[in-house]
């Protein structure tokens, strides 16, 4: 029989101390599109994405992650997955469908890192109103309606204090891929980039022994289709008066980068572009050296070392 598998990153669910502030941002300034509101929950999406929301905010009293969705392949991988983290001594919560709006039944657990991981299959594909609805049958609003206006939600970035090496295995047997990693000068995997797709990185994963707290948030990424947009991000942030590092090129996965914090939560979001797809069945994963370490994370432009808004991340709950 088939393992169960992970198609892709589905959403985050952010809780935010300004809940003000982070709506105006991401709705306004990103260019997010709301889906609905319903008890205080937020459900965004951009135009490109096709399930119901791909980021939910809610205020709180501290701005952290709940937890980071991600859709199954079939709907039996829900059970399954739920079976097989159960058999290996995983606490699994049970959520049936409806409890989060637009998702089917799911299943919470937490990584050895202290992330928590949320798994689903079905999902709802709510249409826009006309106003926003897009004239192409495969697309779900108009592209570039408002703000930076990304395509799809690409990936997400996490940290720990804890022993990475564990949590990279237990991703492993989620079915995730190393495709490219930092190896520390005691030869210990200390980054990883991670994939279900063919994207050099679903996830990344990052041990920092020096964090407040053991599992931590550094960004999530918004697509967007080329380096203009990126350039076109740079003017509306600045327009906006909001800081920003950029725009850049990462070593490590190729892409264009332009890192943005949310005034509201203090989330970082990333705006990205470009890198490389892996079509190839037998990829090896390409690694990189503490020597290495600055020209992986900055190929060339505004370095992501050097910049304040690199040293700050939020909780994961």
């Amino acid at each position: 029989m088939a393992n169960p598998e992970i198609a892709k990153l589905g959403y985050v669910s952010l809780v935010t101390p300004d809940l003000e502030a982070s709506l105006h941002f991401f709705k306004e300034v990103i260019g997010l599109e709301e889906t609905v509101e319903i008890d205080g929950v937020h459900y965004l999406r951009a135009w490109g994405d096709f399930q119901h929301h791909t980021l939910s905010i809610e205020k709180g009293d501290s701005g952290h992650v709940k937890y980071i969705g991600w859709r199954t392949k079939n709907r039996k991988d829900v059970g399954e997955f739920r079976e097989l983290l159960e058999n290996d001594g995983v606490q699994v919560d049970y959520y049936a469908a409806g409890e989060t709006p637009g998702i089917g039944e799911a299943i919470r657990f937490r990584l050895p890192s202290g992330h928590t991981f949320e798994l689903y299959y079905d999902i709802e594909r709510p249409a826009p109103e006309e106003h926003q609805k897009s004239v192409l049958k495969n697309q779900t609003y108009k592209a570039w309606a408002k703000g930076i206006s990304p395509r799809r939600l690409d990936h997400v970035n996490i940290h720990t204090t804890t022993d990475a090496g564990i949590t990279y295995e237990f991703l492993k047997e989620l079915g995730f891929n190393m495709r490219e990693y930092l190896r520390d000068d005691n030869g210990d995997i200390i980054a990883g980039w991670m994939s279900v797709t063919q994207l050099v990185h679903d996830v990344a994963l990052a041990q920092k022994p020096s964090l407040p707290s053991p599992a931590r948030i550094h960004h999530i990424s918004y697509w967007s289709d080329d380096s203009q947009d990126i350039l076109r991000a740079a003017d509306i942030l600045s327009e906006n008066n909001i800081k920003f590092i950029g725009p850049g090129k990462h070593g490590i996965s190729q892409a264009l980068y332009l890192y943005v914090m949310d005034p509201g939560s203090g989330f970082r979001v990333e705006l990205f572009t470009g890198g490389y797809l892996i079509f190839e069945p037998d990829w090896e994963p390409v690694e990189w050296t503490m020597k290495e370490r600055v020209f992986g994370n900055t190929y060339w432009g505004d370095s992501v070392q050097d910049k304040e808004l690199n040293n700050i991340t939020i909780e994961a709950k």
